[in-house]
């Protein structure tokens, strides 16, 4: 699985891609509440991992977790 963080601008606020190995899109939803979005998404167990990485990722770049599924 792939994470990508997007900058908004403006009025636009960042937003968070998660991808699969193929990188289809799995997920899009806006960075400041990702814990919740993970939740409704039904990928909970990657909350952890995200925040861990959350902090330290570079706009517009490609991040891989590891699959639990």
């Amino acid at each position: 699985m792939h994470i990508m963080k997007i900058k908004g601008n403006g009025k636009i606020p960042n937003y968070i891609q998660i991808r699969d190995d193929n990188f289809a899109l799995i997920s899009y939803f806006k960075a400041n509440n990702f814990a919740k979005a993970l939740i409704k998404e039904g990928l909970a167990e990657y909350t952890d991992d995200i925040a861990k990485l959350f902090d330290t990722m570079n706009y517009g770049e490609l991040y891989y977790i590891e699959n639990k599924k």
